[in-house]
């Protein structure tokens, strides 16, 4: 189903794979807030400027804008059905380290965020981050989001930690998403978080729909396009092209090459590193240095360089149609930061459930402005 008439925002919208996912899904994305000037050059020609030309991007810190007055501009006689976003996380990503990220003032973006709920109003709010921020450090910063949540009329469903390849996505990647849905809106019979659609190839019951998990090998068989602008990795050293041509195609790690280096030899982690993708499995979680073999495994299946931009943009499933602007690095951080589309879409249909049909959304928006 398509959710045709459904109004949008996105918040920390970065390159834009929730807006994309949401757009896919039928609704009109009215704004988006980034401040991230690379991120914004990509957001603004691909979707403000060919896939939803009436989006309107603010290339402003959130923090600058008033939600009242963009509830006036853009909501006088509608009503926001969804707000997404994505907070910066790095405050709650921080390695396990005792106390790291404790008090970093990006953490409190999560409120930031939800001084748009109380002015927005929206119907549904879904917020994406890292698991870190269950972590027992940041439990204040969650608590009082719970809690301005109810005060606000909110019912907000438990913190969920999904796994993109659950749901079709060629990548493993682990990431919380909270769920805020209006009081006045029934959830008597409905089901938080959306069933799997995929699974461990070993462990689907013979009688079940389940599919295995989607390996990434299309990844890096199908044919790029020769302009595309995506279509570049990172240069590497003549030393380093031959530690690659030691690591074993597909899936070989950096310890097959033989390459040690002084950090590794006092303590045996960070094994992935320079460590080959394995195209017959998931790819491994694409992150801000997904470019870069020394941040993980990200050398190519077979080649002897780092895997292109391109290549990490199929992995988060955009389209290759989707450009990334800002140059290698900038580029590869937007990808890493995304939301991978087709996860976006598989949640936003699901939770998209609970508005009814577009027929019946345009009715109620429809008495609604009768009733202002």
């Amino acid at each position: 189903m398509q959710y045709k008439g459904l109004k949008a925002v996105d918040l920390f919208a970065g390159a834009g794979g929730f807006s994309l996912a949401a757009i896919q899904a039928g609704y009109s994305l009215e704004f988006a807030v980034e401040n991230d000037r690379h991120a914004t050059e990509t957001y603004r020609k691909n979707i403000c400027n060919a896939i939803s030309k009436q989006t309107e991007l603010f290339e402003l810190d959130v923090e600058t804008l008033n939600p009242a007055e963009l509830q006036e501009t853009f909501f006088t006689n509608s009503r926001c059905d969804l707000l997404l976003g994505g907070p910066p996380c790095q405050g709650f990503s921080t390695h396990r380290i005792r106390d790291a990220g404790v008090g970093d003032p990006r953490n409190k973006l999560i409120h930031t965020y939800f001084s748009f709920v109380k002015k927005l109003k929206p119907r549904l709010f879904l917020m994406e981050n890292v698991p870190g921020i269950l972590w027992k450090r940041h439990e204040d910063y969650l608590a009082k989001f719970y809690e301005e949540g109810e005060k606000s009329g909110y019912k907000l469903f438990a913190p969920i930690v999904l796994d993109a390849r659950d749901y079709g996505v060629p990548q493993r990647r682990r990431r919380v998403f909270i769920l805020g849905v209006a009081e006045e809106i029934n959830t008597s019979d409905f089901v938080w978080p959306p069933k799997p659609t995929h699974s461990h190839p070993n462990k689907i019951p013979k009688d079940s729909s389940l599919l295995p998990w989607v390996a990434c090998q299309s990844v890096f068989s199908t044919p790029v396009n020769v302009d595309d602008l995506n279509n570049q990795h990172m240069n590497h050293g003549k030393e380093l092209i031959e530690v690659f041509k030691k690591t074993p195609i597909n899936g070989g790690s950096r310890e097959d090459s033989g390459r040690v280096l002084p950090c590794h030899e006092k303590h045996d982690g960070h094994k992935d590193v320079y460590g080959r993708i394995d195209p017959f499995q998931s790819a491994p979680t694409m992150t801000t240095a997904c470019i870069n073999p020394s941040k993980g495994r990200f050398v190519h299946p077979t080649e002897h360089h780092g895997i292109t931009l391109r290549q990490a943009a199929r992995i988060q499933t955009f389209p290759d149609s989707y450009v990334f602007y800002g140059g290698l690095i900038a580029a590869g951080k937007q990808i890493g930061n995304a939301v991978p589309v087709e996860l976006g879409k598989v949640i936003i249909h699901h939770i998209s459930q609970l508005l009814g049909s577009s027929d019946e959304t345009s009715v109620s928006h429809e008495t609604a402005q009768e009733c202002a």
